[in-house]
């Protein structure tokens, strides 16, 4: 009967920390994209355009994966002149998609020479 009753406990044993080493290897990562200051770095997801109601020229910067979407109201850029992916897969919003269909892959420059004012942006997405 002892035998049985240490079979039991490691089965249960077993299984238990087979239950949590498969719960732990399949967390998905959490998406944690956030504004940074740009400065002299040339991995970030980086975007130089203008502010609307000011027509202010700035860039404006992105570390870690996942998606922004800004109103008008709290917009670091309206109309985005170029865009630099750094080190990572970029995608923006505007015209209510993302754009283009195919990430924009790293290390890319991406400009709009038929549009020089820019185009609408409201959301940056890194993957």
């Amino acid at each position: 009967m002892n035998r049985s009753v240490k079979r039991v406990a490691l089965s249960a044993l077993t299984a238990t920390v087979a239950a949590v080493s498969l719960t732990a290897v399949s967390v998905p990562q959490a998406a944690a994209i956030n504004r940074v200051d740009c400065g002299t770095r040339e991995d970030f997801a980086k975007v130089y355009g203008h502010v609307a109601p000011f027509g202010s020229d700035r860039n404006s910067c992105w570390a870690n994966g996942g998606s922004e979407q800004w109103s008008w109201q709290n917009s670091p850029v309206d109309w985005m002149k170029w865009l630099k992916t750094g080190n990572n897969v970029v995608q923006w919003h505007g015209d209510g998609r993302w754009q283009p269909n195919a990430a924009i892959g790293k290390w890319t420059t991406y400009s709009f020479p038929n549009h020089p004012g820019g185009v609408r942006i409201d959301g940056i997405r890194i993957l």
